[in-house]
C-alpha cells in the first residue's frame, strides 16, 4: 500500500457543547465504530479510532469497499449495523470475535455498513490541510451514486435543519449532531469539532460499586432499574468522581454494604448462564480482557438521579453522570417506565444511498 496518507492514523475528534453553534457544517453523530478506510487498488485497510486494524472482522464490508470506493483514497467514517430501521450497537460489538469461523458467520447474518463523512486523501493528493468545505465537495463527487452498504453521510450548513435532525434522528438510534467549522483542516487526534448530544435524567437504584484502581475508594456506582416483572436489572454505571468524592462515597455507602452477594438481586452475577435471562454486572467476556469485575454489593435501598444521553436496548449506552441523591424517592419507583422514548424514525430515511444532504 502506497497512499499519500498512510495508516495508522487517529481520527479527528469532537468536544461536547450544549447547543448547536452557528455558521458550520452539520452532520448526524453516528453510534458505531469510528473507522478510517484506506484503499489502494485491491488493498483495503480499515483502521479503528485507536489506530488498530478492524479489517479482519468485516470481510463483507472490505469486499463492498473494494467494489465501491475510488481506487485510491482514504476516508473517515463510521461502521454501523442497521436492524429493524435502527442502529444496533450490541450487534456491532458481537462482530469483534477472535474465531475466524464466527467472523464469517456474522458477516452473513449481521452485515455491516460504512458511512463516509470525510476524505483525507484522493488519488495522489493528501487533503489533511484542505478546508472542510473543499473536502466535502470532493467527497460528494467521489461517492456520487454510491450504493449500500457504503453510504455518504448527509451534511448541511442550515442550523435549523440540523436542529430537526437532532430531534428526529435519535429515533433511528443516532447519537446527536456534529458541528464542523467550514475552514477546518483535518487534524488527527485533535478535538476541533463540536458534538451536541441528548441528555436526560433518570432515578436509579444504587445496588453496588466497584473499587477504583487507585485504592479502596469508589470507582463506579452500579445502577439498576426495575422491569415490569419487578426484577432489578443492571443498566450501567456512573463514574468520573474526584478523588476526594470517591473516598467520601465509601463512607456514605458503608451502612448499605453487605458481607456477600447472597440474597442480593444480582447474586448470580458470576454465573455466565444467568446473564442470558437478566442484566447483571460482571461476567468475563472478550471485552473485559481479564479485568477484575468484582464489586461490592449494597442493599438496594438508595436512589440517585443520573444524567444519560440515550438507551441501547435496556441499558444506558454510555457511562451515566451522577447528579444527586434522591432521599425523597423509593427504590420500587425506579422503573423503565420513567424513561423518555424518542419517536421512532426509520434509518432508511437517513441512509439514502448517494444523498449528500
Amino acid at each position: 500500500m502506497d497512499l499519500p496518507v498512510m495508516p495508522p492514523l487517529k481520527p479527528m475528534l469532537a468536544k461536547a457543547v450544549k447547543r448547536i453553534p452557528p455558521g458550520m457544517q452539520y452532520e448526524a453523530k453516528w453510534d458505531g465504530f469510528r473507522a478510517i478506510v484506506y484503499r489502494d487498488g485491491a488493498e483495503v485497510v480499515v483502521g479503528s479510532r485507536t489506530g488498530k486494524e478492524l479489517t479482519r472482522y468485516f470481510p463483507e464490508l472490505v469486499a463492498a469497499l473494494t467494489e465501491r470506493l475510488p481506487r485510491r483514497c482514504v476516508l473517515d467514517g463510521e461502521i454501523v449495523i442497521v436492524r429493524e430501521g435502527r442502529l444496533d450497537f450490541d450487534r456491532l460489538t458481537e462482530r469483534i470475535h477472535p474465531a475466524a469461523s464466527r467472523v464469517e458467520l456474522l458477516a452473513g447474518t449481521t452485515p455491516a455498513s460504512f458511512v463516509a463523512f470525510d476524505v483525507l486523501a484522493l488519488d495522489d493528493r493528501a487533503l489533511l490541510d484542505t478546508p472542510l468545505s473543499e473536502r466535502r465537495a470532493l467527497l460528494e463527487e467521489a461517492l456520487r451514486g454510491v450504493t449500500a452498504p457504503v453510504h455518504l453521510a448527509p451534511a448541511t450548513t442550515d442550523p435549523e435543519l440540523a436542529a430537526r435532525w437532532f430531534e428526529q434522528y435519535e429515533g433511528a438510534g443516532l447519537d446527536g449532531v456534529i458541528a464542523k467549522p467550514l475552514d477546518l483542516p483535518y487534524r488527527p487526534d485533535a478535538r476541533l469539532m463540536y458534538k451536541i448530544k441528548h441528555e436526560r435524567t433518570a432515578d436509579v437504584v444504587v445496588a453496588g460499586y466497584r473499587l477504583h484502581k487507585s485504592g479502596p475508594v469508589v470507582g463506579s456506582l452500579l445502577l439498576g432499574l426495575y422491569d415490569d416483572a419487578g426484577v432489578l436489572q443492571h443498566v450501567g454505571v456512573c463514574a468520573a468522581f474526584t478523588a476526594a468524592r470517591r473516598a467520601e462515597l465509601v463512607e456514605e455507602l458503608e451502612p448499605l454494604r453487605t458481607e456477600s452477594a447472597e440474597g442480593h438481586p444480582w447474586a448470580a452475577w458470576g454465573d455466565a448462564s444467568a446473564h442470558e435471562g437478566a442484566r447483571l454486572p460482571g461476567a468475563q467476556s472478550r471485552w473485559s480482557g481479564g479485568k477484575d469485575l468484582s464489586w461490592v454489593p449494597l442493599r438496594p435501598e438508595r436512589v440517585a438521579e443520573v444524567g444519560y444521553d440515550h438507551m441501547e436496548g435496556d441499558r444506558f449506552r454510555h457511562t451515566a453522570q451522577f447528579r444527586r441523591w434522591r432521599p425523597d424517592r423509593t427504590p420500587s419507583g425506579c422503573g423503565y417506565g420513567q424513561l423518555e422514548e424518542p419517536v421512532s424514525y426509520d434509518l432508511a430515511q437517513v441512509l439514502t444511498p448517494g444523498d449528500g444532504g
